[in-house]
């Protein structure tokens, strides 16, 4: 987890986070992620690549789309997260209190 300021796009944060993947067998990204080189690197790591394509792609890619769809358990936790005020609007300008603020909240939101 790392945080970026809030005009990056999705694909240097992939970038960043490609050094870090853990061992695992597929990753599960929604079409912000859906770039050629993304998807050729997490092959070289021996991830396969679970991503829509974008709308404008050219040639379409396969994905499968039962596995894509399990994608609504993420998007629910952060929706949970930007009820937390705090959070959504990122008051806190010292990246480790807005991720002290994201633990918080994350920690309720489990036990509640």
């Amino acid at each position: 987890l790392f945080v970026t300021a809030g005009q990056v796009s999705d694909y240097i944060g992939a970038r960043a986070l490609l050094r870090r993947l853990p061992n695992v067998k597929w990753l599960l990204g929604d079409r912000g992620y859906d770039a050629d080189w993304f998807r050729e690197a997490l092959q070289d790591k021996g991830i396969r690549a679970c991503i829509a394509g974008r709308k404008q792609r050219k040639t379409p890619v396969k994905d499968d789309k039962r596995r894509y769809k399990r994608r609504n358990r993420t998007e629910i936790m952060f929706g949970r997260l930007n009820d937390w005020r705090r959070v959504a609007t990122r008051y806190d300008r010292c990246p480790k209190a807005f991720l002290s603020a994201i633990a918080l909240a994350a920690i309720v939101i489990y036990w509640l």
